[in-house]
């Protein structure tokens, strides 16, 4: 199994739109910090400017923790269409490329070559929160510095010690891996069902965008319908940041987003089972 994904990487790898998405955000990353570094004051003025004739606002609130915080709400509707590029031509570039036979022929189960392609795909989306991570934090640390975080949720404003920070970006990252896993599978899903990489890319970012719009109109029908989209899970990321921890929020969203991303791949991989490649 570790070969065929290795193999599966390479084939990733090999093509020049896996690239798009790292060149985004080595490209978009730095621009956003260099504007905030610039214009962030402002943003800072605003979020506290209702404190200000009450409390004395010291240290370095624009720093790699302000900045970081501000692209990761921008992950929702962003990052997804950079992993669908990859995990929604992980089984229809096969299709499309006429090399389904070719890959049957070989010593394996489709079980395992399904596998692999759908572990390869998230292994891409494990890189690239990781990137974004890298070049938030670490881009950010060298033009901003550090200090506290400043977080306005749910009408609240807090702020986060210096020594209170990392562990929650860390855990906010890995939170946002599994969210944008659950882009991935999702993807992967449409890929076992067409012969052309465009459709799940499509399929899967309008899903996105009309679960997105369904979320943010507020009718009663819609919020009772809330609970089962999974772009209502997809901004768990964001309870780290929450002054307590809500852990059993936490912990559920977590559980849900996992079923997503094992209900879909288990489809996808009983649609792939089931293809008629042979005739």
């Amino acid at each position: 199994m570790f070969k065929l994904i290795n193999i599966e990487l390479y084939k990733i790898f090999k093509k020049w739109r896996s690239y798009i998405g790292f060149i985004a955000i080595a490209v978009l990353v730095p621009v956003i910090e260099f504007a905030l570094q610039i214009e962030g004051h402002k943003s800072i003025d605003f979020i506290t400017r209702d404190l200000q004739q009450s409390f004395l606002f010291v240290g370095n609130l624009l720093n790699t923790y302000f900045v970081s915080y501000l692209i990761l709400n921008s992950l929702t509707v962003h990052i997804p269409f950079l992993i669908t590029l990859v995990a929604g031509d992980l089984l229809a570039g096969e299709s499309t490329a006429g090399t389904y036979r070719l890959l049957l022929t070989r010593p394996v189960s489709r079980m395992q070559i399904v596998s692999s392609k759908f572990i390869a795909g998230l292994i891409y989306t494990f890189l690239l929160i990781l990137l974004l991570a890298v070049f938030s934090l670490g881009l950010g640390y060298l033009l901003l510095g550090t200090g506290e975080l400043i977080v306005f949720r749910n009408g609240i404003i807090t702020v986060f010690a210096k020594n209170d920070i990392i562990w929650r970006f860390l855990l906010a990252y890995c939170s946002a891996v599994l969210s944008m896993g659950v882009v991935a599978s999702l993807a992967f899903l449409f890929s076992a069902l067409v012969e052309n990489a465009i459709g799940p890319i499509i399929s899967t970012m309008a899903i996105i965008i009309i679960f997105l719009i369904i979320s943010a109109i507020n009718v009663d029908i819609f919020q009772s319908i809330r609970p089962y989209l999974f772009t209502s899970y997809m901004g768990t990321w964001s309870m780290f940041f929450d002054k307590p921890l809500d852990r059993f929020e936490i912990v559920k969203s977590t559980l849900i987003l996992l079923a997503h991303i094992a209900g879909l791949f288990g489809l996808a991989s009983y649609i792939f089972y089931k293809k008629d490649i042979l005739t």
